[in-house]
Parts: structure tokens; sequence; C-alpha cells
């Protein structure tokens, strides 16, 4: 049976067909336009082959609320021809196979605890920092969600002493995402990310706040492996000062899993987590068999 999958994000859409076990088969990658442009080039993609049904991991926020009115929905995004469009009704009714709905972080962590880093454990944390800050959850199988989506990235945490940058947040100023996130380290020092490597101070402080957030997902959520992606976390000395600066914070308050560079680690799938957790969300509305 074939499934489809689409990674819906803010530059563009990467759209997949696979298998039941995830495995892409035939896949493209379209420019993130207006919607309707957007949608009909997806439509366009899937309609020459005979899927079972969609999963669709979408940048956010967007509502996941089955009793809600806008269930379906992308909502309050900063897309503004984006904000409050029904792209899982749309791709429904187009196509005419049920599709499966979750943010694109979600999607990233249902593909990494299935064919990826976490496979064999039934729970993991995803996080990609890049332009933003998100973070999707698998726990005891299933994805984290309640009345709305987790925004992990917009979690409050100590400014480090260093630092007297404001915050990029248009929200919340200096939340993790406005401390840490891509436009914020390039705001901060005048250079982006990629060339800062040899400036050990832009990581030693990006990695305090990465280790502050980690800690609070740490104790609360207790994921079995922590999955860490995106363009801020292609610097890969940050891994090793992450580790140092959680079990710091830690302070043998309770025993992490090691090594830490096990624990908390690059994606297993690399770019194919989302699109890969798309495949599967669409096998399990296949499943469920709900339009």
């Amino acid at each position: 049976m074939l499934f489809g999958g689409v990674e819906a994000g803010g530059t563009k859409f990467v759209c997949a067909t696979g298998d039941e076990t995830g495995k892409i088969q035939e896949r493209v990658e379209l420019p993130t336009r207006d919607p309707e442009e957007t949608v009909k080039d997806v439509i366009g993609f899937f309609s020459k082959f005979e899927t079972k049904a969609i999963g669709i991991a979408s940048f956010g926020p967007i509502d996941v609320n089955p009793e809600s009115d806008t269930y379906g929905y992308i909502t309050t995004t900063p897309k503004t021809a984006w904000q409050n469009y029904p792209i899982k009704q749309t791709i429904e009714k187009a196509l005419g196979v049920p599709a499966g709905f979750t943010t694109d972080v979600n999607g990233a962590a249902l593909g990494e605890s299935v064919l990826g880093a976490a496979k064999g454990l039934d729970s993991c944390l995803y996080i990609t920092v890049g332009t933003g800050i998100g973070a999707g959850a698998v726990v005891k199988g299933n994805l984290l969600e309640g009345w709305s989506h987790p925004e992990m990235g917009h979690i409050l945490v100590r400014r480090h002493p260093d630092d007297h940058y404001e915050g990029a947040c248009p929200y919340h100023h200096d939340c993790l995402e406005g401390l840490a996130a891509g436009p914020a380290i390039e705001a901060r020092w005048g250079q982006k990310g990629k060339e800062l490597s040899d400036r050990p101070e832009v990581w030693e402080m990006e990695a305090d706040y990465l280790a502050q957030a980690l800690m609070q997902y740490v104790l609360i959520v207790s994921p079995k492996k922590i999955i860490m992606g995106g363009g801020v976390m292609h610097q890969q000395q940050l891994f090793p000062l992450i580790h140092k600066r959680l079990d710091e914070l830690i302070n043998g308050y309770i025993k992490l899993p090691e090594p830490l560079s096990e624990y908390i680690t690059s994606p297993g799938l690399g770019n194919d987590a989302g699109i890969t957790g798309a495949i599967l969300l669409g096998k399990q509305a296949y499943e469920t068999g709900k339009l």
C-alpha cells in the first residue's frame, strides 16, 4: 500500500509517497507561496499516485483539537496568507482520502521514533533549532498533544549574565526562541551562526540556553532519547557543550542516561525525519479511517 506525506514548511513543502514502513519512494520539493498555488501543486503531485491516506506535518501554530471548529487549520501563523487556512480539509476533499494532521516537529519526532535515532524506544523528544525553535514528542508511542500542541520553543529561560540582547520573539522577546534561534544569534553577534564557528563565546552562550530548556524537558517529560536538529545544530561543537552544561544544571538531582552523547544526539534520519513521520502519520490516518 502507498501512503503520502506532506512536510509543510515556511519556505518549502516536501511531498513524498512511501510504503507502510515509512520508506520514501517518490518525493518532490515545492516552494511555499500562497495557499492556493502551493496546495494546487501538492494535489497535482499526489494525483499521480493511488495513495490510501495522507499525513500532513505542518508549520504552525495549527489546530490539532478534533473538537474545535478550526480543527485542521493553520491558525495564527506570521505568514499572513496562511492564517486560518483549512489545509487538512482542503487536501482531504481534493484527494478523497483521510489525512492525519500534526506539527512539523511532531512529525519529525514520529519519524525518529519509528525509523531514526529513537527506533525501538516508546518515547523521544525532537527539537529543531533554526529560524525558530520547536519541539515535538512521542510519549508511550503516541504523539504528545492536548487541547493544542507543544510550543516548547517559547518557554522562559534565565538570561545569560553576559547577554544584553533584548530577544527576537515578537510575542515574548526573551523566551527560548527569542534568545537562541538563528535570527537571535545573528542579531546579537552581527553575523550568521555559520560565520561564527570559531567564536567559543557564541556557542557557550547558546549551549547555556539550550541546556536550560533541556533541563525543563527532561524533568517534565522524561524522554528516553532527545534528538536535536535544525540549522543551528549543524554546529557540531554545540553537542558536547550542551551535554556539559545540562549535567551542571541538573547538579546530581537525578541520574541522567549515560553517555549523554548517545542520549542527546542528532537525527538518525537527517533531513528526512519530518517527511518520514508525515508518511507514517498517513498510515495512521488510514488505519483510523476518519475523514
